[in-house]
């Protein structure tokens, strides 16, 4: 009884009372008590949400609501009330194996509504639980037809996949599956720990080969120069006198050279790096020490 319809049954029994206290006929207390319990079973109240699937003599009459509608007593029956809200379920397969025979625990979640209350009152009992059941068997049906590389790195999938098949089966039923998500997927240890050193190692790997590469383009680069030091001679001595001015400009650094390699340079150019070295070692100590200071003569008295 709603609101509406318990103020209307107090109305009339109410009424019934007073009609007797005022020593009315009997007729009319009864009268009004009829009505008011007519009115009291008959005005029926649907929330925003709910819709009502009424029975009249055993067979489907109509789906009301929102709002209030009222019903014929005795021949009028409510059969269930419809919560069209959107609704979740938690669903779980444990010790599931994936196609390459790996046991994983899925934890999912789905989120479904009623969309069409006269089938889902009529073609089956509890459709909360059957929602339920069937997404349990999805699940586990997914999972076997999958790698498990592919539950880890692509979920959105899965999702797409499990909504689809989850939806076709509800869909007899009047209800709508909006969407499924994949919570958690629990490995083995032992597996975790597998994994682990597998992407490790291909982490090691892809080190080595970038490591690799990077040589063999430094070699490269040393064959081109090789070559161009071997067709261009004058670029050759130039790139000796560089290195004996950059190994000299050092304090303290002695050079011992072969003759034949001095021989081999220019010795004009090769005089001239090392002298300019050697000018560049002794600017280094006067810059590097503490100016003088002068000491003022005192004159001697007379």
């Amino acid at each position: 009884m709603n609101p509406i319809s318990a103020l209307v049954f107090i109305v009339f029994i109410g009424g019934a009372v007073l009609a007797r206290l005022a020593d009315m006929p009997i007729a009319v207390s009864v009268v009004l008590a009829v009505i008011g319990v007519f009115l009291g079973y008959s005005i029926k109240m649907a929330q925003q949400w709910e819709r009502a699937v009424i029975l009249r003599l055993g067979r489907l009459h109509a789906v009301k609501g929102p709002g209030l509608f009222i019903l014929v007593p005795i021949i009028d029956q409510v059969a269930t009330w419809i919560d069209q809200r959107i609704r979740t379920s938690d669903f779980s397969a444990e010790q599931a194996l994936t196609r390459d025979t790996v046991p994983v625990n899925v934890d999912a979640i789905v989120f479904w509504m009623v969309h069409d209350p006269e089938r889902a009152a009529l073609e089956i009992a509890d459709y909360n639980s059957a929602v339920q059941r069937v997404a349990q068997t999805s699940l586990r049906e997914m999972i076997g037809s999958s790698v498990l590389s592919e539950l880890l790195s692509d979920r959105k999938t899965a999702d797409a996949a499990l909504k689809d098949v989850i939806g076709s089966k509800t869909a007899e039923w009047g209800v709508t599956v909006n969407s499924v998500e994949i919570r958690d997927v629990a490995i083995p240890d032992n597996l975790q720990d597998a994994m682990s050193r597998q992407a490790q190692a291909e982490r090691e790997k892809q080190a080595r080969v970038i490591l690799g590469s990077a040589e063999e383009e430094v070699a490269q680069r040393f064959v081109n120069a090789a070559k161009l030091y071997a067709s261009s001679p004058e670029a050759l001595q130039l790139r000796a006198m560089n290195i004996i001015y950059e190994t000299t400009k050092e304090r303290g650094a002695t050079i011992l050279m072969p003759t034949s390699m001095v021989d081999a340079m220019n010795p004009g150019a090769a005089a001239f790096a090392l002298n300019m070295a050697k000018i560049d070692a002794s600017k280094q100590p006067l810059q590097d020490a503490p100016p003088a200071t002068s000491v003022p003569q005192v004159p001697r008295g007379t």
